[in-house]
């Protein structure tokens, strides 16, 4: 059942081996093991081109001393300079565009780059946690803990000038932005989901609504006044630990696999999905390589879905009446 709003003719697949955002080794190899994991010949699959553009080539500094607490703030913000200039160059060449993680911290220049070409974007963010902190309320320092705070144009007064991202201007409205599968969210976090009025939906709320009416309230919310382009950045960690162990900052209770790929089918049929990330797939945090491989094939799932495949199976493109003409030549027969 591919959506037929959607005209995306060509996919591009995007690598950002980076994990200075966060203190775990391992999640820049993220973007290998998703596409060991089948990508690529999985959207082969489907009607439209896809094109791997490998990965990005990031210089790091060996000299990056914490501001405020905030850790690797120069590699952070020239990887995230480098992947806004390339997801920008790609999305404004036609293409729906996947970026494999990677941290988190790589949002910051996903959707800034997608927002370059699409500024009236709306940005849906799926994960345990909200990644909204500044650096006056993150406890750890991480900067995959901040990206949403660079974006947001209501915290640019909490933001001070952080080393390596002065090409970072604030481009997103708290009323632009959903955020589903909250689970862990730090008290200065709160405070600002609060404070902003955005519009969020906890483990909670999903339990309590069901996921089809967080769904309807999502694009209600987002695309009820006209209809735009979609981001969609998605943290594997949205999921339940049982099904995405190799994470780096796992947490008990999240959505079931029925949950997660409903919420990308959903996004799918809206016809308006024009970029996304998959992000926090760590491969040396699994516990075993059946671990990894589970983690890896679900980030699969998740992205294929988000593209049109369905769980009765992503199936060409047919002409309905050509189809019909031929089961009626077969009874004639």
């Amino acid at each position: 059942m591919i959506s037929e709003r959607n005209d995306a003719q060509s996919v591009a697949v995007l690598g950002a081996p980076f994990s200075r955002g966060q203190r775990r080794r391992g999640v820049e190899h993220g973007p290998k093991v998703i596409r060991d994991a089948g990508l690529i010949e999985r959207l082969s699959g489907f009607d439209y081109s896809v094109h791997d553009f490998g990965d990005l080539d990031f210089h790091h500094f060996e000299k990056d001393e914490p501001y405020m607490d905030v850790k690797s703030p120069r590699n952070v913000g020239a990887a995230n300079k480098m992947l806004s200039g390339a997801v920008s160059r790609a999305v404004g060449a036609g293409h729906t565009l996947v970026m494999l993680g990677g941290d988190h911290s790589l949002a910051i220049g996903s959707v800034g780059g997608h927002a370059q070409q699409s500024p009236d974007l709306c940005l849906i963010w799926v994960d345990a946690h909200a990644d909204i902190n500044t650096p006056m309320t993150s406890p750890s320092g991480n900067l995959h803990g901040l990206p949403v705070a660079f974006m947001l144009k209501e915290l640019q007064d909490k933001m001070p000038d952080i080393p390596g991202f002065s090409w970072m201007k604030p481009f997103l409205s708290s009323r632009d932005l959903v955020y589903i599968g909250l689970r862990d969210v730090d008290p200065g976090e709160y405070h600002i989901l609060k404070n902003l009025g955005i519009q969020y939906f906890t483990m909670r709320d999903i339990d309590r609504l069901g996921i089809q009416r967080v769904m309807e309230v999502t694009f209600d919310h987002l695309l009820a006044r006209k209809q735009r382009p979609i981001h969609l950045s998605f943290d594997i960690d949205a999921f339940d630990p049982s099904l995405a162990p190799a994470t780096g900052t796992p947490v008990n209770g999240g959505l079931t696999y029925r949950e997660g790929i409903y919420i990308t089918e959903e996004i799918h049929n809206t016809g308006l999905l024009s970029a996304m990330d998959l992000v926090e797939v760590n491969p040396m945090l699994g516990a075993s390589r059946e671990a990894v491989e589970a983690t890896a094939s679900l980030a699969v799932d998740v992205i294929a879905s988000s593209l049109g495949q369905t769980r009765e199976g992503a199936h060409p493109s047919i002409d309905v009446n050509s189809a019909v003409k031929d089961d009626t030549e077969q009874l004639r027969l």
